[in-house]
């Protein structure tokens, strides 16, 4: 008789992994449907588009590996790795683009180190810093502007079309500079007065983006209450942030303000849904905390003195480099054992 051979963790628990994957899939929706709403129909394609390229990435190794393919593909953690690639990416990246990013995180990101358990690096962010890193101009070009759905934003068959072309090149009209790089490129030569008046910003914090980072942050908090992730990696990513931001950030005429770091960009998808991956991440409650914390601190370094106007994948990465050491250094409290005494030894001590 032939048994499915698995990596550990093998305790057993009410939730299945393919149940609280569809959980994060079902809290991710508002953030998509606020990014079709703000920016067209960029991102629900990706989407679409990237989870077809991870499921037929991981069926194609896992057959090569010669694994039970709708075993392992019914966890739903290959879907989950391209909606969050879909999510991530700019709305007209070309398909070949996004291929290349699924592609590079299911197979060499997470199947060749042994499949799910077994990657020390969140797959989604690999992916996305290696297209960063070798497509530049397909990545920094290619962000859609800020138009309301059937309200000047292209339509679908348009986008449809600019997507599945070969070229890299931006579309005037349809693409425009993300809120943080503006930001970050204009403010060395202009009051932050001036560089607000850009219609990235429009009326409010930045034009569209804050609703997009408010749904992802009300997606999170469902994921809370039912306790598919912990507080502890949200809570410390975006206390690391505006704790870097209120330190260095108070004159808004040299870097960004806190509204910005919070409600532009990726910041509530990084802290609910990318830093909470349960494989990459550290494991203790206090060790989650450092870790999220590091993420924020290193995403406001980032942003401010480094090249990446958002750096949450890099921030990320960094910190999975940090995972064993902050495992080792916060491990918690086996089961019937009472809690390490601190300080120095008492008389009762010996």
């Amino acid at each position: 008789m032939a048994f499915v051979q698995q990596s550990s963790p093998h305790a057993r628990n009410a939730r299945p992994t393919s149940r609280v994957m569809l959980w994060v899939i079902i809290a991710a929706l508002p953030g998509l449907i606020a990014q079709t709403v703000f920016f067209g129909w960029g991102n629900l394609i990706n989407v679409v588009w990237c989870i077809a390229v991870a499921l037929a990435s991981e069926a194609a190794f896992l057959k090569l590996r010669g694994k039970p393919v709708a075993f392992f593909l019914k966890d739903n953690t290959a879907a989950v790795t391209g909606l969050l690639l879909g999510l991530s990416l700019p709305q007209f990246a070309p398909w070949w683009v996004s291929a290349i990013a699924v592609i590079t995180a299911i197979i060499i990101a997470k199947q060749l180190y042994g499949g799910l358990g077994s990657n020390p690096f969140n797959p989604a962010m690999v992916g996305y810093a290696l297209v960063l890193i070798s497509f530049p101009v397909a990545m920094t070009t290619n962000w859609a502007e800020a138009a309301m759905l059937f309200q000047g934003s292209p339509g679908f068959g348009e986008t449809l079309a600019r997507i599945f072309s070969a070229s890299q090149t931006a579309v005037d009209g349809w693409t425009m500079a993300t809120p943080l790089g503006e930001y970050k490129h204009k403010i060395a030569s202009h009051t932050a007065t001036e560089v607000l008046a850009h219609p990235t910003f429009g009326e409010g914090i930045a034009r569209g983006w804050e609703w997009v980072n408010v749904a992802f942050l009300a997606g999170g908090l469902v994921l809370v209450f039912l306790r598919i992730i912990t507080w502890h990696i949200p809570a410390g990513f975006l206390g690391g942030l505006v704790l870097m931001s209120l330190a260095f950030g108070a004159n808004a005429d040299q870097y960004a303000p806190l509204s910005l770091h919070l409600l532009a960009g990726g910041t509530m998808l990084g802290a609910f849904f990318i830093a909470t991956d349960p494989v990459s991440a550290a494991t203790s409650h206090h060790g989650k905390l450092i870790y999220g914390a590091g993420i924020g601190v290193l995403i406001y370094v980032i942003r401010s003195w480094g090249n990446y106007p958002d750096a949450v994948a890099f921030s990320v990465l960094l910190m999975n480099f940090a995972v064993p050491f902050i495992d080792y250094y916060t491990p918690p409290r086996a089961y019937g054992h009472h809690k390490a005494r601190r300080g120095l030894p008492g008389k009762d001590q010996g």
